[in-house]
C-alpha cells in the first residue's frame, strides 16, 4: 500500500508540474477572443456511443444537454477510429486532407509505421497535416491548454498549447479536472481561453466488455461524474457563466464475437500482401503484380467489402492521401476480419468501432451547452468536421480552411 501511494504521489506531482509549465513555444499574446470572453472546454469522452447518453448514469451530460444544444448523434469521420476522428474534431479536415488516415498506417516517404502507441514516431511533425484549433487559437494571440488530446503533445507546425500534459492514462481522472478548474481561473493575463479534456474509461470498458455490459454502465456514471465535478468546481470559482462546454465522443462502439469471424488466409496467400491495418477497416498492400489477383480473390470472401483505393465511396472521403493502402477491406458491423494465426492470440469479444461511420451504433456524442450556446435543442446528425469551425467561432478567431463549415452549426446564440 505504501508503494502505491507513492506511484501516485509521484503521478501527482509530474503531472501537475508538466501541467502548469508553459510549453516551448513562443509565449502568447494577451487573448483577443471574441467579443464575449467567455472560455471554451472541449471534452472528449472516448468511445462514448450517442445513445450512452440514455443510460441511468448520464445525469450531468443530460442536464448539460437540457440547457444547451445535444445532437441526435454525431457521425464520425471513416474510419471511425480514435486517432483519426480526434485530430478530425479539431481540424475540420477529413483523415485523407489532415493525414492521420488510422490509428496504423504507412508512409514510404517517412519511412516509418506509426501507430498510437509509440509516441516517439508519432512525435515526427510530418504526420500531422492541417492546423489544430489549438494553433489556430495561439496564432490568433488566444492562449490555450490541453490535459490531452491526440497531438495536443507535438510541435504541430511548430506550436504547442500555452499548457500542456504529455499523455499519461495513469494520472488520475480528478486530477485532470482539478488542473482544468486551476488553468481557468489563473490571472487574466495568463488563464487560457480554450481547454481540452479527455477520458477513455467508456472506450475501455466498451472494448473489454461489449456497449451493452454493466460494466460500460459503471464508466459512464464515473466519466459523468468528472463532467459534474468540472461544472460544480467552475460555478465555484464564479465561473459558471463565463464557460462554454463542448463534449464530444470519437466514435461509439458494437459488439464483436468469436462466431463472426472472416479469414482472409481462407481466401489469399498471405505471403502477397503486407496487412497494415486489420481490423475492421483492413489496410492490405498487394505484393507487386498481385493486386488484381488478390482483389479478386478478396472479393468472394462474405460479410466483407473490397475497394481499390480510387473505388472507395466518395462519401467515405477516404481516397486522396497516399497513407491509403491500394486495396481497403470494410467488415460488415460485428465481423472482424483476421487470419488463423491470429485467432490462435484470442477470439473475438467484447466491443469494437471503425465500421461504417454512417451506422447508428458508430454514432457519436455531442453536447454544447454555455453562455454561447442556444437552449433546449436537439439537432439532427451531423458529419463532426464542423467542430472546428464551430470552436473558432466560440473563440472569436478566423479558421484555417478546411472541411466543415461553422453555418452547418448555427447552435450559437448570436446566430
Amino acid at each position: 500500500m505504501r508503494n502505491v501511494l507513492l506511484i501516485a504521489c509521484v503521478l501527482l506531482a509530474s503531472a501537475c508540474r508538466t501541467a502548469t509549465t508553459p510549453a516551448t513555444s513562443p509565449a502568447a499574446s494577451p487573448a483577443t477572443g471574441s467579443a464575449t470572453g467567455n472560455a471554451t472546454v472541449l471534452i472528449s469522452l472516448d468511445g462514448f456511443r450517442a445513445d450512452y447518453i440514455t443510460r441511468p448514469g448520464a445525469v450531468n451530460l443530460r442536464a448539460l444537454a437540457a440547457r444547451g444544444v445535444r445532437a441526435e448523434r454525431m457521425i464520425p469521420a471513416f474510419p471511425s477510429k480514435t486517432f483519426p476522428n480526434h485530430y478530425t474534431i479539431v481540424t475540420g479536415l477529413h483523415p485523407e486532407h489532415h493525414g492521420i488516415v488510422a490509428n496504423t498506417m504507412v508512409d514510404a516517404r517517412i519511412g516509418t509505421t506509426f501507430t498510437i502507441g509509440d509516441t516517439l514516431i508519432a512525435r515526427d511533425p510530418r504526420w500531422w497535416g492541417g492546423e489544430p484549433i489549438w494553433n489556430t487559437a495561439e496564432r490568433q494571440g488566444v492562449r490555450t491548454a490541453a490535459f490531452f488530446w491526440p497531438g495536443s503533445d507535438y510541435a504541430i507546425n511548430g506550436r504547442y498549447p500555452t499548457y500542456y500534459t504529455p499523455f499519461d492514462n495513469r494520472v488520475p481522472d480528478t486530477l485532470r479536472v482539478r488542473q482544468v478548474i486551476d488553468w481557468l481561473t489563473m490571472p487574466a493575463a495568463q488563464a487560457p481561453r480554450f481547454v481540452t479534456l479527455y477520458y477513455s474509461n467508456t472506450d475501455n470498458a466498451g472494448h473489454d466488455h461489449g456497449p451493452d455490459a454493466p460494466q460500460v454502465d459503471t464508466a459512464i456514471a464515473h466519466v459523468d461524474s468528472l463532467v459534474g465535478a468540472l461544472v460544480k468546481g467552475l460555478t465555484a470559482r464564479g465561473l459558471g457563466d463565463r464557460v462554454n462546454f463542448v463534449i464530444v465522443s470519437d466514435h461509439g462502439m458494437t459488439p464483436i464475437d468469436a462466431s463472426r469471424v472472416i479469414r482472409l488466409d481462407e481466401y489469399i496467400d498471405l505471403n502477397d500482401v503486407d496487412v497494415v491495418d486489420w481490423m475492421p477497416v483492413a489496410a492490405v498492400t498487394p505484393k507487386a503484380g498481385k493486386l488484381p489477383a488478390v482483389y479478386e480473390a478478396l472479393r468472394r470472401a462474405p460479410h466483407v467489402q473490397v475497394f481499390r483505393k480510387d473505388s472507395v465511396p466518395a462519401r467515405f472521403h477516404y481516397r486522396d492521401n497516399p497513407r491509403i493502402t491500394p486495396l481497403v477491406l470494410l467488415a460488415d458491423e460485428g465481423w472482424t476480419i483476421t487470419s488463423t494465426e491470429r485467432l490462435r492470440t484470442g477470439a473475438p469479444r467484447g466491443g469494437t468501432h471503425g465500421y461504417d461511420n454512417f451506422l447508428p451504433s458508430m454514432g457519436a456524442l455531442f453536447i454544447a451547452a454555455g453562455p454561447d450556446i442556444q437552449q433546449g435543442r436537439v439537432i439532427a446528425p451531423f458529419a463532426n468536421v464542423h467542430v472546428y469551425p464551430l470552436l473558432a467561432r466560440l473563440l472569436g478567431v478566423t479558421p484555417a480552411p478546411g472541411d466543415g463549415h461553422a453555418d452547418s452549426l448555427a447552435i450559437m446564440r448570436r446566430d
